[in-house]
């Protein structure tokens, strides 16, 4: 079968969510069809980058994301279109472009367009089937629920109406759509209702690249991978430092909580306390999750199942999380992982893991055996490219 993968994002390095995701769903479809991989790039694509995606897809092409920074009269106009601002604002005609050529060159058996911003253009390969992977809702929902200020929530629930208008009249036109999550998927049939086609292709980690199963944890440390770019990161970070870590220090005062991916010199000036260490972007943190007594997951708000919380069951590195942090996850509490949902709570749950190394190792296995039964990429990625070949054979049955 020839798949017309567009990606939302160039897929390499696999150092997001997002990326990773779609590196993963790309190399399952590329072992049993040929893919023709079209993405729009966030930053220059190496050559190196652009080889690796080679070797796995049958032909690769890159169009450079477009930057918008919109005025404040683009964003008063724009009440008035059907379409968000985003979409418009950042539409490539040279994406367009390059999908019509390759649609009509390689004839293609199927279209996938890996999240938001590559689902308008599968629309331009017309009479294919399509399959929209990994709608994404709560985001912009969580923002208009949570906030309190007057002006700003009038503008969120305009967002989030346009929002789902614009989903509603772009799910129509596909064949089949993903959501990662049973929570997401109530959400994107609130606003399609049941005339789509809706599966849920959770995310996933690989058991068989975990990081050194020896390495030998370090007491008293704690981990957070994420950016601080991202809001719900930032928020979750600053809730740990102000609201948990100091009475945390209180039952351990040695403790540490490494950050890792990119921060600002601002966000480390309002954020610092004692007991932190800011690690930087770290290509692989695989080690760092390894040797870590255990990883925080502190999450209030943001979409998707948490990508953080399956890496490090995966390696044997036990969680720490709120009911939010591990949303749409099969984990059960005080088996998997460790719950808690106020300040003192999740305080006590981890000094609790880290003065006890047999529940330490408890969770590890039981978290260990849950990625490899439910939440490993290669069971993930069969599900998802059966689900390629139920499309595409139902759109070639005679009517």
């Amino acid at each position: 079968m020839r798949i017309l993968a567009l990606s939302s994002w160039w897929p390499e390095p696999a150092d997001n969510g997002a990326r990773l995701r779609i590196n993963h769903l790309l190399r399952a479809l590329a072992r049993t069809h040929e893919v023709h991989l079209l993405a729009l790039a966030q930053e220059p694509v190496t050559p190196m980058q652009h080889a690796r995606m080679a070797e796995l897809c049958a032909s690769v092409a890159a169009v450079q994301q477009r930057r918008w920074t919109p005025s404040n009269g683009a964003l008063l106009a724009s009440i008035w279109r059907r379409d968000p601002q985003s979409v418009r604002a950042t539409y490539s005609d040279e994406f367009a472009a390059l999908t019509q050529q390759r649609a009509a060159a390689i004839d293609p058996d199927l279209v996938i367009a890996f999240q938001l911003a590559a689902a308008p253009y599968a629309l331009l390969a017309p009479d294919v089937p399509r399959i929209f992977e990994e709608v994404e809702t709560t985001v912009l929902w969580e923002q208009f629920r949570h906030e309190r200020n007057p002006r700003r929530r009038v503008r969120a629930y305009l967002t989030w109406s346009k929002h789902q208008s614009y989903l509603r009249r772009l799910l129509a036109q596909f064949d089949a759509c993903t959501v990662v999550s049973a929570p997401e998927r109530r959400l994107v049939e609130a606003i399609a209702g049941n005339t789509i086609h809706l599966a849920v292709v959770p995310n996933g980690a690989t058991i068989s690249e975990r990081a050194d199963a020896h390495a030998s944890p370090e007491p008293d440390t704690l981990i957070y991978p994420g950016a601080l770019s991202y809001d719900a990161n930032y928020d979750a970070v600053a809730y740990f430092a102000r609201e948990i870590l100091p009475l945390l220090r209180a039952l351990r005062p040695n403790v540490r909580l490494r950050v890792t991916g990119k921060t600002e010199p601002a966000q480390r000036a309002a954020l610092g306390a004692p007991g932190i260490e800011w690690t930087g972007y770290v290509a692989d943190i695989r080690g760092l999750i390894a040797r870590s007594w255990a990883e925080v997951v502190p999450l209030r708000r943001g979409g998707g199942t948490r990508l953080k919380v399956l890496e490090a069951l995966a390696i044997g590195t036990p969680v720490v999380a709120t009911s939010k942090g591990v949303e749409g996850l099969a984990v059960q509490p005080g088996r998997h992982t460790l719950i808690a949902d106020t300040p003192v709570e999740f305080a006590r749950a981890t000094a609790s893991l880290l003065c006890q190394p047999q529940l330490r190792a408890d969770l590890a296995v039981a978290g260990r055996e849950l990625v490899r039964q439910q939440y490993d990429w290669r069971v993930i990625g069969a599900r998802f490219e059966g689900l390629a070949r139920e499309v595409a054979a139902r759109r070639r049955q005679p009517i």
